[in-house]
C-alpha cells in the first residue's frame, strides 16, 4: 500500500463514523432471539418444560395473532417493524459523517474539526470588520459556513470584505469539499464596542 492509499484509508477512518455499535447491537439481539428460539426447539423435543413459551405454543399464537388483534394494532405493529428495518437499512447505506473535514496535503493526512474551522473563520471575519470577538459567530455544515456578524451600532459592517476575507480564509485550507460561505449581518448592533 503506497502513501496515498494509507493516507486515504486514515481520512476516511478519522471523518467518517463507525456503524460498529448499532451492528453489534443488532447481532447481539438476534443472536439471543434465536439461541432462544433453538433452546425452546431442544426442550421441546427432549420433552422438558418451555422456559417462556414452546416452539407450538408461539406458532399458535402467531396464526391466531391476526383474529385476536385489531386490524389497527396489526397495522400499526407492522408500519413500526417496517420503520425498525428501514432504519437499520438507511444506517447500513447512508453516509455517516462526523463533523471533521481533510484538508489536502501532499505529505500527510490531516483533519481538523468543524469547531476549529468555525473558530478560524470568526476570527478571520471580525479582523475583516473591525469587530471584537463576541460581535462575529460562525456555524460549519455539511457544505456551507455561516457567519453571523453583530455590527456596533452606527458603524455599518462591509458584507462584501468580510465575504472575500471568509472566501480566503477557507480557500486558504484547500479542504477536500469546499464549503459555501455566507455572511448574514443582524440589524441589531452592538452598544459600546
Amino acid at each position: 500500500m503506497n502513501q496515498n492509499q494509507a493516507n486515504r484509508r486514515i481520512l476516511r477512518g478519522e471523518t467518517h463514523s463507525s456503524r460498529a455499535t448499532v451492528s453489534a447491537v443488532t447481532a447481539v439481539l438476534l443472536t439471543v432471539l434465536f439461541l432462544w428460539l433453538a433452546l425452546e426447539t431442544v426442550l421441546a423435543l427432549l420433552g422438558e418444560p418451555a422456559l417462556l413459551a414452546a416452539p407450538g405454543q408461539l406458532w399458535r399464537w402467531l396464526t391466531g395473532l391476526p383474529q385476536a388483534t385489531i386490524p389497527a394494532g396489526l397495522a400499526a405493529a407492522g408500519a413500526g417493524v417496517a420503520l425498525l428495518g428501514l432504519a437499520l437499512l438507511l444506517t447500513a447505506l447512508a453516509g455517516g459523517r462526523r463533523s471533521r473535514r481533510a484538508l489536502e496535503s501532499d505529505r500527510t493526512a490531516v483533519v481538523v474539526d468543524d469547531e476549529v474551522i468555525a473558530a478560524a473563520v470568526s476570527r478571520r471575519a471580525r479582523l475583516a470588520a473591525g469587530l471584537t470577538p463576541g460581535q462575529v459567530t460562525s456555524t460549519v455544515s455539511s457544505r456551507s459556513v455561516t457567519v453571523q456578524v453583530r455590527p456596533t451600532s452606527g458603524v455599518p459592517a462591509d458584507r462584501d470584505a468580510i465575504h472575500a476575507a471568509v472566501d480566503g480564509e477557507l480557500a486558504a485550507y484547500r479542504l477536500d469539499r469546499r464549503l459555501a460561505p455566507s455572511v448574514r449581518i443582524l440589524k441589531e448592533g452592538v452598544l459600546g464596542q
